[in-house]
């Protein structure tokens, strides 16, 4: 089985850590790729909300439902 690291959701640090600290909880590794402080550090300007969640495809199934309803929570 090929396992590869899709992008699942974006959006400002502090949201993203809330979906992170869901996905942690039923198990679910995920990645941050903070494009905002990747770009502040390089003295360039980037959107706030560009902060992105990446999971492996294999946990896709298991975790849309969870972004799904954060989405509605923060009301996305």
């Amino acid at each position: 089985m090929n396992i590869e690291h899709i992008k699942i959701f974006s959006g400002s640090f502090i949201i993203v850590k809330g979906l992170q600290n869901l996905l942690d909880d039923k198990g679910i590794h995920c990645i941050i790729k903070d494009n905002f402080e990747s770009a502040r550090l390089g003295g360039h300007v980037q959107q706030l909300n560009s902060v992105e969640v990446f999971i492996r495809n294999t946990d896709k199934e298991k975790a849309q439902p969870i972004v799904d309803a954060y989405k509605a929570e923060i009301n996305l």
